[in-house]
């Protein structure tokens, strides 16, 4: 199995269910994270990926991190500074209008967004709430794009966008598509070697539908055109990855992969949960399995089933622990508090 990673967390992409899976392979094999300075949750975004902003990095030393994982703004050489240089690099994608979709509800208290009452309202007239100068401009706008250190305002031009996808396409390995995550697991299970039980997942920071509402065609062009350079990203990549599924697995092959993977999932879901999967924030009865609540987003959680043993407590509570408290636990068992 491959140890050295290196996942690019798109924001709002299931890029916290791949942490998760990520979190858990690491701690089952004692690897080490390159966290946060402090054991924040974010790589100092949405500044560019510095090797600096990592807890325990030092220039004169030459200790590598097995697994980098959390928000940042993707920076290649300094990246290479923290990680062995046999890691793997991979990140996922999301279609760019659902993106924007749930980007909207999630950070609408975002400079661009605080003054529109629904998308279309934005969309109707963009360039009168968004401004390229404003420091989060990038969650109105080619999110993908900026997460992997691109200018979200640059032009779209051909020879632009071919240079940008070259580049993604130099730096990384694999780029995983959300919209087909089981197939994407199967294809990272595959890269990284690893067995299936280590890349089953139960969706983790999922919004409740309530928030969710279809959006018209007009609207859906807009989008994509507003957000045309991650739309470039997307239908490039997304192609990519059919095309390596049929290079490296097969579709009959895949078929049968994410049948197993599946079947596995509903019987930790059965094993683990109460009820039918996840729930409400009100509904989480455990205070430290319930997720972050951001901006107008409702983002569901689970409940883990009474008297379970010990070893598959542990297993469940591992597979439902949110982002934030699993990224706090890990972090300070890597860096364990000095007695006074």
């Amino acid at each position: 199995p491959k140890t050295d990673v290196v996942f690019l967390k798109v924001h709002k992409s299931a890029s916290s269910t791949v942490m998760n899976i990520l979190f858990r392979f690491g701690e089952t094999h004692n690897l080490t994270f390159a966290f946060p300075l402090g054991g924040g949750y974010q790589l100092f975004y949405p500044y560019h990926f510095l090797a600096r902003f990592v807890e325990g990095f030092s220039p004169q030393s030459p200790r590598r991190f097995n697994i980098l994982c959390h928000h940042m703004r993707f920076l290649q050489p300094e990246v290479q500074k923290v990680v062995p240089s046999s890691a793997i690099y991979f990140s996922i994608l999301r279609n760019p209008v659902q993106l924007m979709e749930s980007s909207f509800v999630y950070y609408k208290g975002a400079s661009a967004f605080a003054r529109v009452r629904s998308l279309e309202e934005f969309l109707s007239q963009p360039h009168r709430y968004y401004n390229p100068a404003s420091g989060d401009r990038h969650y109105a706008r080619n999110l993908m794009t900026f997460d992997f250190g691109f200018n979200p305002d640059g032009e779209v031009s051909p020879e632009r966008v071919q240079l940008m996808l070259k580049a993604i396409e130099a730096s990384f390995d694999l780029l995983l598509i959300s919209e087909y995550f089981d197939e994407s697991m199967v294809l990272l299970k595959e890269v990284l070697c690893w067995d299936l039980d280590s890349v089953v997942s139960f969706p983790l920071n999922s919004r409740d539908s309530s928030t969710k509402s279809p959006l018209p065609d007009s609207v859906v062009e807009k989008l994509k055109a507003w957000n045309r350079l991650d739309w470039e990203i997307y239908t490039h990549f997304n192609r990519t990855f059919w095309e390596r599924i049929d290079r490296d697995i097969g579709r009959e092959r895949m078929r049968r992969e994410v049948k197993a993977l599946r079947e596995r999932q509903a019987e930790l879901a059965r094993t683990c949960l109460q009820g039918t999967g996840s729930v409400a924030p009100k509904d989480i009865k455990d205070s430290s399995l319930r997720p972050l609540q951001y901006g107008g987003a409702r983002i569901l959680g689970y409940n883990l089933k009474q008297g379970l043993d010990r070893e598959l407590e542990r297993t469940c509570r591992r597979l439902v622990t949110p982002e934030l408290q699993y990224s706090s636990l890990l972090y300070k068992k890597q860096f364990p508090p000095q007695p006074p």
